[in-house]
C-alpha cells in the first residue's frame, strides 16, 4: 500500500508501472495527501480517453506522457490519478480535434472494468433504476470533480451529469463523455434500443447538434441549464437478464469500503461501510462497530458527533437507504428485505419503513 510517485526525481516502484503518472493507489496514500490532495479519479478511466484519442488517429501516448500520464502502465484496480492531469491532456487534445462532438465517441470507447467495482456492479444490477442509483451514490469512486445525480420525475428517472470545470469547451467535452458512457451503459444491460424521453445539454448547440439527436435517439435541447437525460420508468422498473442479487450485494459491501479507503477521516462512511457488511448477521451494536473500527465506543460518539449525527441515526438512514434500493428488486420479498436490514422480524420492518415513507413496504410495490 502506497502513495506512487514517478514523476522526475521521485522514488519508482516496480510494481508501479515507470512513467509520469502521479497515482493515489491505497488508502494510506488517500489519507497521507488528503490535507493538500486534488480531485482525483480511477485511473483505470484513463483507457477510455486513450482508446477515444486513438479513435481520431492521434497518437495518445505521447500526448498524454507531455501531460505526464504514462499510458502504457496498466494502474493497479484501486489506483487514482489527479484529475488535474486529465485535464492537462484535454488542453493539448483540444486544439487537435476538429469534430466538437467527439466526446460521444466515448460510448465505443469505455468497459465495464474500466469503472473498478462500480462496473461489476452495475452488470449485476437488477433494473435500471438501482443501477443508476449505485453510479449515483458511488460515483466519487470513478471521479471527484464530476457529480451524477438520479431523480423521480414525472415520466421516469432522469440522470444529471454536474461539472464544476470553469472552461466551457472542456466542461463541454467532458460532460459529452460522461453522458454518452452513462447512456451506453444503460442500453448495454437493457438493449441497444433503448431511447430517453428527452435530454438536455448545458453546451450551445454545435453546428453538427443532428449527431446528439440520433445518439440520444430522442429531441435534445441545447443551451439548457443541466447536462440530463429522462428515462421512462417502464425502461428503468424492467428486470435486466443480467441481474445477480447475490453479487450485488457483495460489490455494495465493497464499494461502501473503496469509499470509506478514499477518505479514512470520513468516519461516517467508514462506518456505514462496516454496517452494510454486517447489517445481514445482526451484529451491529455500537460497540461491535467501534471494535471492527479499531476505537473505542467513546471515540466512535464523539467522532459522530462531530460530524453531525449519532450511531442511531446513522444506523437508521442506512437501512433507509438500502430499503429504498431494495424495495424496487423483483427479486426480493419483504421477508428478504427484512433480514438483509438486520430486522428480526417482518413487523418491525414494516414500522420502520412506513415511519422513513409514511407508506408500508407493499404499498410501495404496488
Amino acid at each position: 500500500m502506497r502513495d506512487v510517485r514517478t514523476a522526475r526525481g521521485g522514488p519508482e516502484s516496480d510494481q508501479a508501472h515507470k512513467g509520469s503518472v502521479v497515482v493515489i493507489d491505497s488508502a494510506a496514500g488517500a489519507a497521507s495527501h488528503a490535507l493538500h490532495r486534488h480531485d482525483t479519479q480511477l485511473a483505470s478511466m484513463v483507457a477510455i480517453w486513450r482508446r477515444l484519442l486513438e479513435f481520431h488517429g492521434l497518437d495518445a501516448v505521447a500526448i498524454a506522457g507531455q501531460a505526464g500520464i504514462d499510458l502504457a502502465a496498466i494502474p493497479e484496480p484501486s489506483a487514482r490519478i489527479e484529475v488535474d492531469r486529465i485535464d492537462a491532456l484535454l488542453e493539448r487534445v483540444l486544439p487537435l480535434i476538429q469534430d466538437p462532438a467527439f466526446g460521444l465517441q466515448a460510448a465505443r470507447c469505455w468497459h465495464p472494468t474500466n469503472l473498478g467495482v462500480l462496473g461489476h456492479a452495475w452488470i449485476t444490477s437488477s433494473t435500471l433504476r438501482s443501477g443508476l442509483n449505485r453510479m449515483a451514490r458511488y460515483n466519487r469512486l470513478v471521479g471527484e470533480r464530476g457529480v451524477t445525480t438520479v431523480e423521480d420525475v414525472r415520466q421516469g428517472i432522469k440522470v444529471s451529469f454536474h461539472d464544476n470545470r470553469d472552461d466551457p469547451v472542456m466542461a463541454a467535452v467532458v460532460a459529452d463523455t460522461a453522458m454518452s458512457i452513462l447512456l451506453d451503459m444503460c442500453r448495454m444491460n437493457a438493449g441497444a434500443a433503448l431511447r430517453p424521453v428527452r435530454a438536455s445539454l448545458r453546451r450551445s448547440r454545435p453546428a453538427a447538434g443532428d449527431v446528439y439527436e440520433r445518439f440520444f435517439g430522442c429531441p435534445v435541447r441545447f443551451g439548457a441549464e443541466e447536462n440530463a437525460f429522462v428515462l421512462a420508468s417502464a425502461d428503468v422498473d424492467r428486470l435486466l437478464p443480467s441481474s445477480n442479487r447475490q453479487l450485488a450485494s457483495m460489490f455494495d459491501r465493497m464499494l461502501a469500503e473503496e469509499v470509506a479507503r478514499l477518505d479514512k477521516a470520513d468516519v461516517v462512511a467508514r462506518c456505514k461501510a462496516a454496517l452494510l457488511e454486517n447489517l445481514c448477521s445482526g451484529e451491529i451494536s455500537e460497540e461491535d462497530t467501534a471494535k471492527r473500527l479499531h476505537m473505542s465506543p467513546r471515540t466512535l460518539q464523539r467522532k459522530l458527533s462531530q460530524a453531525g449525527t449519532t450511531y442511531l441515526q446513522l444506523v437508521d438512514a442506512t437501512r433507509r437507504e438500502i430499503a429504498l434500493r431494495y424495495i424496487h428488486d423483483p427479486l426480493l420479498s419483504i421477508t428478504d428485505i427484512t433480514f438483509l436490514l438486520g430486522f428480526s422480524y417482518p413487523s418491525a420492518f414494516t414500522r420502520a419503513y412506513k415511519r422513513w415513507t409514511g407508506k408500508t413496504p407493499t404499498a410501495s410495490r404496488e
